[in-house]
């Protein structure tokens, strides 16, 4: 029987709802994702909740809402406390998501579905991966299980999983882009051969993209046009995703075009958002990994765009032309819905979606029915009490204070004569009546004028025997030079220092947020929200552009085709969306398609059979491995046996054929001609095979459907027998190692 898995959505299926997915793995419970709305709705996250105590490990794929944002709320609220696995951009980013979430929310309205330190608490129980990081889980019922994020090429650090159990692999790849871009590499998940399941989405399976120039300079184009009749540009982004290519595109394009007209970027965490980037590079394209190492030159030093924490900079500007690229990109909170009001009613200015707008949004509805239309928005703002309302609120306050100090003096009166009982103070004269620590300052004058300065609330006993400070004796090593030091006591670890990067609110959030955000969550005057609903004529120009980074639907086929797993299952698309990739999968391909509704459990358990088999010790002593880059390969001829009622390989009973001699290695034809041509000799490919000087051709032979075949998949050498010819062949030889 294979490894036994299932698969159920808690969220984001037959829909475009948040990604939130259980994986049971042998029994192991997954978390795929857990992401919420920019409405912050609790009755999303019905589902989880039912599950969450019992969830093993957390997997998050990329650093925005929709697929991480749940995660403070189910940590504090739905009793989640599984580790969470991401890599490191995920990891950093994903903080300062959430903070400049928090805050767009708290600046105006009483959120406290969770805070800054929850958000701090529930990225303290990160373990971070590298990319093609084998991590062997250690838990009793994870145990064989390995899992390894690898690119998804949809945002920084964005992630495909692969999960492996008994040499079956479990693969979730959602939102991943098969395109290189100016930031980030293509997807990865194309080099995956026949997984035992793939989990995708069908989110983009019936839209078909245009190239990728022609988009880049009809985005400029678009802008350039407004800012050049007076209007002003607004892009709603996100805080720290898809807006990095969107920066680097205008970057680009302002310096090749000598354009004037700013550029600003505007969140809450904009200049951490932009430092933290600038240390990302080994994660991001080839190209800006190798620009830096020649040149030094890092492509987010940016040079056109101004980052800004607040709206002061663009309140200087006036009506002046300019371009903000501002959170949130649903319009519901943020700076960019305080821009949006501001600018909605000028014909001249212009709106440019660059992602679909969450369902229910403003964003989305705009996008949906363009104007000239009018809207209700809500505005809100955070001001400070004055007046009787701060003289109630600190009035409040103390009252509050003293129950608490009530409640705690009362308890502890009550833990003091449940260890004691109630002759405590006959038997034991170290311990003080409770009650004569209550006592005014005045009881103790008689000792002296400067008692109370010894601790606030510490009065001495006016019995005998007075509390006493604990002393605990210095056991420490001495040698002939003085105390030993250990050095490792003073070295700062890896923990450590994230812990300090992560403080609560109180504690250092200038550390981790922009001077601006800090100061007004540091600001300890009482403070309310106000808010009103208006209506704002939409005249402006509303423009969707789609820059969201995810293979469309021809290319999602193909990748799939590609791939080609046992079995698939479809996750977060559109009901017309999913069934049409549903119809096309199971058309074209012999591939087991499931399509599960939210709450419905599938098993798409392997119909291979698996056993477990140890190498015996006996066996593994006359194996003679041979080095082969990372790892060791050797010919193992053996017998299956039973030894304590499991499988083992045993030696052979009798002596072995001898084994023919085989070349071991992947080659591939791209490799081999620069490998040739450092060499000295004139080649390039023709016809799909490489020509290799005047007479001699190397091709690939094979069956393309037998994928990861080694026998199915040849390189043939073709052409007369000359010294090219076996110059080449030793060449090729010297490319494979031989067994």
């Amino acid at each position: 029987m294979g490894t036994s898995v299932q698969v159920t959505p808690l969220s984001g299926a037959y829909g475009e709802g948040p990604l939130c997915y259980l994986l049971a793995v042998d029994g192991f419970r997954f978390l795929l994702d857990c992401g919420w709305t920019d409405h912050c709705d609790p009755s999303l996250l019905q589902p989880l909740a039912r599950v969450a105590p019992t969830i093993d490990a957390v997997l998050l794929s990329h650093p925005d809402i929709m697929h991480l944002g749940a995660l403070p709320y189910a940590m504090k609220h739905l009793g989640l406390s599984a580790p969470v696995y991401v890599t490191e951009p995920v990891f950093r980013l994903g903080l300062l998501t959430m903070y400049d979430y928090f805050l767009s929310r708290w600046q105006v309205a009483d959120f406290d579905l969770f805070t800054l330190d929850d958000i701090d608490a529930a990225f303290q129980n990160v373990v971070r991966l590298k990319y093609s990081q084998n991590h062997l889980l250690n838990a009793d019922k994870g145990e064989g299980i390995v899992i390894a994020p690898h690119v998804s090429g949809h945002l920084l650090g964005g992630t495909v999983w692969k999960i492996t159990k008994d040499g079956e692999d479990v693969v979730y790849a959602v939102d991943f882009n098969h395109r290189k871009e100016r930031h980030l590499n293509g997807t990865a998940l194309g080099s995956f051969v026949r997984p035992a399941v793939l989990i995708t989405d069908a989110y983009n399976a019936l839209n078909n993209q245009v190239y990728k120039r022609q988009q880049d300079q009809d985005f400029i184009d678009s802008m350039v046009k407004v800012l050049a009749s007076g209007g002003s540009v607004l892009l709603p982004v996100d805080t720290a995703g898809r807006v990095l290519e969107l920066l680097l595109i205008m970057e680009q394009y302002w310096a090749q075009r000598h354009l004037v007209y700013p550029i600003y970027f505007l969140t809450n965490v904009s200049t951490s958002t932009v430092d933290y980037v600038k240390s990302f590079l080994e994660w991001m394209s080839d190209s800006i990994s190798k620009s830096f190492e020649h040149t030094r030159d890092n492509a987010f030093l940016l040079r056109y765009v101004s980052l800004i924490i607040n709206k002061e900079e663009l309140e200087k500007l006036g009506d002046a032309p300019k371009v903000v690229l501002a959170s949130m990109a649903s319009l519901e909170v943020g700076f960019s819905h305080d821009i949006f009001v501001e600018m909605a009613n000028e014909a001249k200015n212009l709106v440019l979606f660059t992602e679909k707008g969450q369902f229910g949004t403003l964003a989305r509805m705009l996008q949906v029915d363009p104007p000239p239309k009018a809207v209700k928005v809500t505005m809100g703002k955070r001001i400070p009490l004055v007046g009787d309302e701060l003289k109630a609120y600190e009035e409040e306050q103390e009252r509050i204070k003293k129950e608490e100090l009530l409640k705690a003096s009362l308890s502890k009166d009550e833990e003091l004569k449940a260890s004691h009982g109630s002759n405590a103070k006959a038997s034991d004269p170290m311990v003080v009546d409770a009650s004569s620590s209550r006592k005014s300052s005045n009881a103790g004058s008689h000792v002296g004028g400067n008692v109370d300065i010894l601790i606030d609330g510490f009065v001495p006993s006016t019995t005998s025997v007075a509390p006493m400070f604990p002393f605990f004796e210095n056991t420490a090593d001495w040698d002939d030079f003085g105390e030993v030091i250990n050095p490792d006591d003073y070295m700062m670890k890896q923990d450590e220092m994230d812990n300090n990067m992560m403080l609560g609110a109180g504690d250092g959030m200038d550390g981790k947020l922009d001077e601006g955000s800090a100061r007004l969550l540091l600001d300890s005057a009482p403070s309310k929200v106000i808010s009103n609903e208006m209506t704002v004529q939409v005249k402006c120009s509303l423009v969707y552009m789609d820059f969201e980074g995810r293979s469309d639907g021809r290319s999602v086929k193909s990748v799939i085709a590609h791939v080609a797993p046992l079995k698939l299952v479809l996750v977060h698309g559109s009901a017309e969306a999913t069934e049409h990739l549903k119809m096309h999968c199971a058309k074209n391909s012999d591939l087991h398609v499931y399509a599960p509704q939210i709450e419905e459990t599938i098993d798409v358990t392997s119909d291979l059979c698996a056993y477990k088999v140890q190498l015996s010790e006996k066996l593994m002593s006359n194996v003679i491995s041979k080095k082969l880059g990372e790892h060791e390969i050797a010919w193992v001829d053996a017998e299956v046996g039973k030894v304590d009622e499991k499988l083992n390989l045993l030696p052979p009973s009798s002596t072995p054929s001898a084994h023919k001699s085989v070349l071991v290695g992947d080659l591939k034809l791209a490799d081999f001609k620069q490998f040739l041509a450092n060499k000295g000799l004139q080649v390039e490919f023709a016809g799909g095979a490489l020509r290799c000087g005047e007479y001699i051709t190397v091709r690939k032979i094979g069956d393309s459907n037998q994928k990861g075949s080694t026998v199915s998949q040849q390189i043939v050498i073709e052409g007369p027998l000359c010294e090219d010819y076996y110059k080449i062949r030793e060449l090729l030889y010297s490319q494979f190692f031989l067994l």
